[in-house]
């Protein structure tokens, strides 16, 4: 059976349908962090627990990502897609009715496993509707498209939420993705229909799967993607608000928008250190030195909180611009293995972050309770500086690590964009 590309407007459009959907995956992936307080006092949460109901989110995402590669490899993009977008609208309109932590949970887990298709699908349909030399920078726009459902997610929802309260506003956003799951239905297809460019698709096998997981490099490439990303979605999604209203003074909403700096950056950074790769040839040193700078850039705002705002601006923005070299690990596991496997490969190194990230969040907010030193603000847990700047250096010590997993990564031959 033929598989073919045609290079038309088309493309762009289910493009842009995928990007809708990861818009809003970090909508609903970063909300919590502007409601903290608000969940805190709704659902009589400590800061372990805080972190609990929004990691639900990360394990519901990472045992669905152990079969998204599979099913989107074998079967409908189209309607897989379409059904995951529902469950994310589903469980956001459930959470915004919640009154008990076991439906606000439930509610979670629905949407991580709507949103564990969200990436695969558009790097799936990149591969099938886009020629290999345009998949790093359309791999790229993925993170444009997800940082920026993350920047609404963090000033501009602050807003609305205070305008509308946080309930009446994830009810709305529920019916967003009904519309959105409607849409694609209605309009992408899984497969281009003319014969431009031509691919000989071939079936998985058992040995496929197996060759792929004793690929040292695929493991390489994972653990680099976690240990990368994770830093992002835990400082973005959760504690990165409170602990700058903290130590930095700053209002719910303007810290808000220092987080927003940290998404814009990556949205930026992702296509443009793509592009960079593409023309250098060196993917692997891109992610190296990308990753060292980000690192400088991440110790002074957790631990030098006497920064001048637009210094704090400045890193933040760093901080994100690099990371978003991250995304050329999912470049490189399409280069290395064959054509039949890239959703699969895609979403194992996607597992990851989800595994970190559901660990890592409740395990912050264990350790911020156990150095609690029972001092209580408008009902709420108040944790003190310290105790931030404790908890919060195991973001360092994974940029750290995920650098020097770069060195015994090795990348297929990149040929450079004339």
């Amino acid at each position: 059976m033929q598989q073919i590309k045609s290079f038309t407007s088309y493309p762009l459009f289910i493009l842009s349908l995928c990007a809708g959907f990861l818009f809003y995956k970090y909508i609903l992936q970063i909300y919590p962090s502007v409601i903290t307080h608000q969940l805190m006092g709704e659902f009589h949460l400590t800061g372990a627990g805080l972190g609990n109901l929004a990691a639900t989110f990360y394990y519901a995402y990472m045992i669905t990502q152990l079969f998204v590669g599979i099913l989107l490899d074998k079967y409908s993009t189209r309607w897989l897609t379409s059904a995951a977008i529902f469950s994310c609208a589903l469980g956001v309109i459930l959470f915004s009715q919640a009154h008990s932590l076991l439906l606000a949970q439930l509610a979670r887990g629905l949407m991580g496993v709507g949103v564990a298709f969200a990436t695969v699908a558009y790097m799936k349909l990149a591969a099938v509707w886009f020629s290999p030399r345009q998949y790093a920078f359309v791999g790229g726009l993925l993170a444009s498209a997800a940082m920026a459902g993350a920047i609404f997610g963090q000033a501009p929802l602050s807003f609305f939420i205070d305008l509308m309260g946080w309930r009446n506003c994830l009810y709305a956003t529920g019916f967003v993705g009904f519309a959105l799951a409607a849409l694609f239905l209605l309009i992408v297809r899984d497969a281009p229909a003319t014969h431009r460019v031509v691919e000989t698709h071939t079936p998985i096998a058992m040995s496929d799967l197996i060759c792929l997981l004793k690929n040292k490099q695929n493991w390489l490439l994972t653990f680099y993607g976690g240990l990368a990303f994770s830093p992002i979605a835990i400082f973005g999604g959760l504690w990165g608000n409170p602990f700058l209203q903290q130590a930095y003074h700053l209002s719910s909403t303007q810290a808000a928008s220092m987080i927003s700096l940290i998404f814009i950056g990556l949205g930026l950074g992702s296509p443009l250190l793509g592009i960079l790769s593409d023309r250098l040839g060196k993917r692997r040193q891109v992610l190296f030195y990308s990753t060292l700078i980000a690192l400088l850039a991440l110790i002074p705002v957790l631990y030098c909180n006497f920064l001048p705002t637009w210094l704090l601006s400045t890193l933040l923005f760093i901080f994100g611009f690099e990371l978003g070299a991250f995304m050329l690990v999912f470049t490189i596991g399409k280069e290395i293995n064959k054509p039949a496997l890239t959703a699969t490969v895609i979403a194992m190194i996607n597992t990851s972050d989800a595994l970190l990230d559901s660990v890592t969040e409740p395990g912050i907010g264990k350790l911020l309770d156990l150095l609690w030193d029972g001092k209580i603000v408008n009902g709420v847990h108040y944790f003190s500086l310290q105790s931030y700047h404790i908890a919060l250096t195991v973001l360092p010590a994974y940029l750290l690590v995920a650098m020097l997993l770069v060195i015994w990564i090795k990348e297929a031959k990149v040929f450079k964009m004339s």
